[in-house]
């Protein structure tokens, strides 16, 4: 049963609930196809003031070496320097800027993106879908949204060639967020 329906309604402390949220990615593959991905290890949190959202803050660190496009060859290549840098750069980490409400159950979240040790600002917007007291329990909170960065602007640069034109891995990716929270007090931690 949905318990808040509007954002402004959902002040506290949030964690991201990694079994039940989805940090995923797609790109285009040889100019023909996409290939989608996602990081199965993070964690985060946030606290959101719905009087006041300029008052709000999050985090989420993302474990590189998680990443799963359901190809383990991908996979090693997507870890090594030619694009994440797992051994250098172990984690991607996005830390909250603003949050700007855009719409009685949507807001904009701006904060820095860190990928392979470039940090550049990134504004995802997002859609509130509901809360929701679970059987155990907790309040909880959905979100979903999602936004496009250039991995160049990243430093992530590899590429092939291919015999037909174009290249192997498209610059664009889109980055996808379905995320669920419990919320944990109705307080900032210091």
């Amino acid at each position: 049963m949905t318990t808040a329906t509007k954002v402004n309604e959902l002040s506290g402390t949030y964690t991201l609930d990694p079994t039940h949220t989805r940090i995923g990615f797609v790109t285009r593959h040889a100019m023909v196809t996409k290939v989608r991905g996602s990081f199965n290890e993070f964690s985060g949190s946030a606290y959101f003031d719905g009087d006041n959202p300029a008052n709000s803050s999050g985090e989420v660190t993302i474990q590189v070496a998680s990443i799963d496009t359901r190809n383990e060859d991908r996979d090693k290549h997507l870890r090594s320097l030619d694009f994440l840098g797992l051994d250098e750069y172990p984690a991607i980490t996005f830390r909250t800027t603003a949050i700007t409400p855009t719409g009685p159950e949507a807001f904009d979240v701006t904060g820095d993106l860190t990928i392979k040790g470039v940090t550049r600002s990134v504004t995802v917007p997002f859609t509130f879908e509901g809360q929701a007291n679970d059987p155990f329990g907790n309040i909880r909170v959905g979100f979903e949204g999602s936004t496009t960065v250039n991995r160049k602007d990243f430093g992530i640069t590899w590429n092939a060639a291919l015999e037909t034109g174009g290249v192997l891995v498209g610059e664009k990716v889109v980055l996808e967020f379905e995320v669920s929270a419990i919320k944990q007090d109705a307080e900032p931690q210091s």
